[in-house]
């Protein structure tokens, strides 16, 4: 057994905060983010104000409560920027390091290379390699451990989902070939 497979060290591995660079501050975080809900706010609100947001003769529309909730929404956003522009004037707090952000993305794009993989190859196979992926080169173990470990995985899935359950999931051509 390897260090990696006994320790779980790996491309995990990252060096302390301080000596990593800064990529974003939680500043620039907050507003941002505050500014997305705020739009979505404002649309959600127009969206249910066009719905109807008022009473009839049975009660409240459609839209009433889901606009009182963008209301909410859109006050609380307002909050977070005034929070942010009148209390935090020289705040300099990281949110993520260069380091901590590339470990993000080690997980983010095979994730998202799944999901595009899942519609053309279905969803076992692009499991199997989102699995075999992610043990070798995230966690350094060993192919032969890899591949096995997610054959099976893919097995169980499938004979749980499709064999016992017969839950129809996004299916590839191999799963063709073998009538499925």
């Amino acid at each position: 057994m390897s260090t990696s497979d006994a320790e779980g060290n790996g491309a995990g591995d990252t060096p302390p905060a301080e000596v990593s660079e800064a990529v974003v501050s939680v500043r620039v975080v907050d507003v941002a983010v505050s500014v997305l809900l705020l739009a979505l706010a404002a649309l959600l609100a127009f969206d249910n104000w066009r719905t109807g947001m008022g009473w009839d003769s049975t009660g409240p529309q459609a839209g009433y409560f889901p606009f009182y909730l963008s209301v909410i929404l859109a006050a609380a956003c307002v909050y977070g920027l005034a929070k942010e522009f009148l209390a935090r004037q020289g705040a300099k707090e990281v949110f993520v390091t260069r380091e901590q952000f590339w470990r993000v993305l080690q997980v983010f794009v095979p994730t998202l290379v799944f999901c595009l993989l899942t519609q053309w190859l279905g969803l076992y196979v692009a499991s199997f390699l989102l699995v075999v992926s992610f043990m070798i080169f995230i966690g350094r173990i060993a192919a032969w451990k890899s591949l096995l470990t997610a054959l099976i995985f893919v097995l169980t899935m499938f004979v749980v989902f499709d064999v016992a359950f017969d839950v129809i999931m996004p299916k590839g051509p191999l799963e063709a070939l073998f009538g499925r």
